[in-house]
């Protein structure tokens, strides 16, 4: 009889050893989406405007986009157990600062601080899997390790309405502190170093023009709804943005050991998988920035109603997720993600045409067929884009397209953010009337990405080949 293949490296414990990072990443993802619905509250008691408020959700993910280039790097640098216990440590005094804070600077400051964490976790967590699972059961894991990734965001704001019901924002912070306290206890407990500790040579200036460049581009697209897109801070943060990243990408592309590893792109079926991804994420994520903020301020409905409205969108985006990455073996990645951008189409068409009368019944209806048709996209889309790499290029192909999905997450809400003050600008009639119209113009931006989705699809094979290049 065959021996079963073993797990790369052999730990005492690889289940328990995976529990801090399974609450870590539950947290950091809850975290991304719990704070869209407390965004209309946190305005009123931070005394901000739309523009400014966005700042703790495109603020949050920038950091973590930030931070995901260079795990590859701190794994070399520093050991598993070091890198996680520093990671949820980080996390609870950002979470704390942000609980403790009375003014917006206070709150973006934990809450980038809390980026960091997540930033660290995340691209970790996936990398233990595969080296203290045998690769028999690494299908399983990686499937929980999804689960638990989709169901954060799922009841994120749910939870959050709930406790804003009852309570002031400032526990919604505390909240994260005892998963990450019994996260803290678990890692310090059960897990195991993994990997070697190399400490191969910085590229310091790859750093900077990593952070810089996209750092550049978010703060222009945030500055826009306040500035305008003509006016001088945005056009010198874009421009700037912009050519730091070209020269990030040329330094890339010429380096021996890049940070990442851009070259992955010459493959076809990888460049158009990894465009639909950041796509179909910056459609989920425009769209549930503004989707609580349309129940509260267009249809003054309360917080806590708001949660509960945003539930059956979120727990079939995770049913869904679950479901279609199973498609990919069946049938490919064309039609699925074909079929997936036509339904999101038909979710954010509904959403546009809502008014500040529509029905509960029209809004969650509107937010379930949304979120079958990106998930449906998403999956497919995703597996086909790092089955097309042979080899160790997946885990390049992984890193990139982890760290684009929070860089264009952070770029998607700014976005959406300018439109939504642009159309409460255009309209008239009463506060609710102008906020819904504001609503319209920022969907409107989402229908745009989608129909590009769309587009790309038919450039799809069934397949991907890794031998499929440019």
């Amino acid at each position: 009889m065959s021996k079963k293949p073993q797990a790369r490296q052999h730990v005492r414990h690889p289940k328990l050893a995976m529990v801090s990072m399974l609450l870590g990443a539950f947290v950091g993802m809850f975290s991304e989406t719990s704070l869209n619905i407390a965004l209309p509250k946190l305005m009123l008691a931070l005394h901000v405007n739309t523009g400014t408020i966005q700042w703790l959700v495109t603020g949050y993910m920038l950091v973590i986009g930030i931070i995901l280039p260079l795990s590859s790097l701190l794994s070399k640098w520093f050991t598993t157990r070091q890198i996680i216990i520093f990671a949820f440590c980080d996390f609870i005094v950002g979470a704390a600062i942000s609980a403790m804070g009375s003014t917006f600077a206070v709150v973006l400051i934990g809450r980038m601080i809390q980026g960091i964490g997540t930033g660290l976790i995340l691209p970790l967590m996936f990398a233990v899997v595969m080296q203290i699972f045998p690769p028999q059961k690494i299908g399983a894991v990686m499937g929980v390790c999804a689960l638990v990734i989709m169901f954060a965001p799922a009841i994120g704001p749910t939870l959050t309405g709930l406790i804003l019901a009852k309570l002031s924002w400032n526990w919604i912070f505390w909240l994260f502190i005892p998963f990450l306290l019994i996260a803290l206890f678990f890692a310090i407990a059960s897990l195991e170093n993994v990997g070697n500790v190399t400490r191969p040579h910085i590229d310091v200036l790859s750093i900077l023009e990593s952070a810089v460049g996209c750092s550049g581009l978010v703060i222009g697209a945030s500055l826009s709804s306040r500035d305008g897109w003509l006016s001088a801070p945005v056009l010198s943060a874009l421009i700037i943005g912009v050519v730091v990243l070209l020269l990030y990408i040329h330094r890339q592309l010429h380096l021996e050991e890049p940070i990442l590893n851009l070259r992955v792109f010459k493959y076809r079926s990888f460049a158009i998988g990894a465009m639909l991804v950041m796509l179909d994420f910056g459609i989920i994520l425009s769209a549930m920035y503004l989707l609580p903020m349309y129940i509260q301020n267009g249809l003054l409905l309360p917080v806590a109603l708001t949660g509960i409205i945003m539930l059956p969108g979120g727990v079939v985006n995770a049913l869904t997720s679950a479901v279609a990455g199973r498609m990919y073996d069946n049938i490919g990645a064309k039609r699925p993600a074909m079929v997936g951008f036509i339904i999101a189409l038909v979710g954010a068409g509904m959403l546009a045409c809502s008014s500040a009368h529509s029905s509960i019944a029209y809004v969650i209806a509107a937010h379930v067929i949304l979120m079958i048709g990106c998930p449906l996209a998403m999956s497919p889309s995703q597996t086909s884009a790092l089955n097309s790499l042979p080899g160790m290029q997946s885990a390049d192909g992984s890193t990139i397209l982890n760290t684009m999905q929070q860089v264009v997450g952070a770029l998607a809400t700014a976005l959406a953010t300018s439109f939504l003050e642009l159309g409460r600008t255009a309209g008239g009639g009463s506060s609710a009337v102008r906020f819904t119209n504001g609503v319209h113009y920022g969907i409107y931006f989402t229908i745009v990405l989608v129909i590009i989705g769309l587009a790309l699809t038919f450039m799809m094979q069934d397949k991907a080949n890794s031998t499929d290049l440019k």
